[in-house]
């Protein structure tokens, strides 16, 4: 291997010839041999630094700060890290100390020597194109790393936002089909009044939408950045306009309603926006989590358990039971939920922590939203097609269980009273007899009666009751 030699404020490195990263990236390879996960893992992040960069070199070209043709090489190698071309260069590991100043300089430094090699040049020809005076011009990583991350979160969100609507149809859909299946709705694990199938699954869909509309409005909240910031959101070693015309660039060549924060000090400091992320991505796993849940309570058995539902069949479930087969989907799906919970809390202590003008756990909190989107995306296609779309119910179960249950009598207190309902339920209970026998041996109802207002079909609704005073009286 052949190697050029670089040097920074440290002193000397040799750095191999053919990579486009230079000296700082090298020691911070060295330095951080934390999780082996280099920041290209999170593939979006690197496109959203191309674009960040490309968006500064085009607002200094316009007010005159850089020179067209060396801007023009920082563009064109902008738009190949962006497509891809340079994935391998970003060799840093997701979680680094220095706020993010070792992305940053990967970025710089990459752009830098690709621009060279675009212009011409052998790579490390920084009295040319240099990392710092031309690719960061006008920038730190304090603004140019938080506008990266927010960009990228917007669009991972957009991928889990596309998997969240595919997973609400596909559950209102299933609420549609097991609209007339009627079962006995439980509360604390015990019978209590009839309710469909559908209801249950139309109530799933109704419960992701919600947490699509907030999705949508935490990703409107980080299209505000700071870009034009600089060290701690002055806009030193800036000219007056940059900040605001980079960010209208950006808007232009992201197709996203980015804005620059009203108050950059602020915005450098406050790790806020990431907090509302974090925090609806859990909220989002606690209800996954519940319905995932739900079906594996709902598909137990099948001869000893529930057996309302049937999920689909994936694969064998034990090496010792012939036969059996397991609920895997909600089960995986319900330890990425756990696992988001978890990163939540590692996002709210890191954003908490910030101290003065700049929070410097960025990099923990990037890797963690990351990893959380990634996640949960996946996990909800998932859920999706290997599950919920497979689902069928057991029509005849769930009729057999509804009358078997005791939870019918419920509406009888508007009948008889509670107190009254509550003796019978008893009675029944005690003497393994049916409810309709003990209220006729009481006197209290006909089989007729009692047959119209116990009917289940009839149970799922408002509707006008008998006079209690009058069945009092009676």
């Amino acid at each position: 291997m052949t190697y050029r030699t670089e040097h920074d404020s440290l002193g000397e490195r040799k750095v191999p010839a053919q990579a486009y990263y230079g000296i700082q990236t090298l020691r911070a390879l060295e330095n951080f041999e934390i999780t082996t996960i280099p920041v290209s893992h999170y593939s979006r992040f690197i496109q959203a630094l191309a674009v960040v960069k490309k968006a500064a070199a085009m607002a200094n070209m316009e007010l005159g700060e850089l020179d067209s043709a060396v801007g023009e090489a920082i563009i064109h190698a902008c738009k190949d890290v962006r497509q891809g071309k340079l994935d391998d260069q970003f060799v840093v590991d997701v979680i680094q100390g220095g706020a993010g100043t070792s992305v940053n300089m990967n970025a710089n430094e990459v752009i830098c020597n690709r621009a060279l090699e675009l212009s011409g040049h052998e790579k490390g020809r920084y009295d040319i194109i240099h990392p710092l005076n031309h690719v960061n011009l006008s920038q730190s990583t304090n603004d140019v790393y938080p506008t990266a991350l927010r960009i990228a979160l917007v669009w991972y969100s957009r991928e889990l936002l596309h998997g969240l609507r595919e997973l609400r149809d596909a559950l209102s859909r299933k609420g549609a089909e097991f609209g007339n299946v009627i079962k006995m709705a439980r509360t604390q694990l015990q019978d209590a009044v009839p309710i469909t199938l559908g209801a249950e699954f139309a109530a799933y869909a109704v419960t992701v939408n919600e947490d699509i509309d907030r999705l949508e409005e935490v990703m409107r909240l980080l299209c505000e950045v700071n870009l034009g910031a600089t060290a701690v959101g002055t806009g030193i070693n800036s000219v007056p306009g940059y900040g605001a015309r980079a960010c209208a660039i950006l808007a232009d060549v992201t197709g996203l309603p980015i804005s620059q924060s009203a108050n950059l000090v602020e915005a450098t400091s406050d790790a806020g926006a990431y907090v509302t992320l974090s925090g609806l991505l859990k909220r989002t796993s606690v209800k996954l989590s519940k319905i995932c849940n739900d079906l594996r309570l709902m598909s137990s058995g099948p001869f000893t358990g529930l057996h309302e539902i049937n999920l689909p069949p994936v694969q064998p479930g034990s090496s010792i039971m012939p036969g059996k087969v397991n609920p895997v989907i909600p089960e995986v799906v319900t330890q990425i939920c756990y696992q988001i919970i978890g990163n939540d809390m590692t996002v709210t202590m890191a954003a908490e922590a910030g101290q003065l003008e700049l929070n410097v756990f960025g990099p923990i909190i990037a890797f963690n939203l990351f990893q959380s989107l990634e996640i949960l995306t996946r996990g909800v296609h998932t859920l999706r097609k290997r599950c919920i779309e497979g689902i069928t119910a057991n029509d005849e179960r769930c009729l057999e269980l509804l009358k078997g249950s005791l939870g019918v009598v419920t509406a009888l207190a508007p009948a008889i009273g509670y107190e009254a309902a509550a003796k019978v339920v008893k009675q029944a209970q005690e003497t393994r007899k049916p409810v309709g026998q003990v209220l006729d041996e009481q006197g209290l109802m006909t089989a007729e009666e009692y047959n119209e207002l116990l009917d289940p079909s009839k149970m799922l609704a408002p509707r006008k009751l008998p006079n209690r005073k009058a069945a009092e009286d009676k």
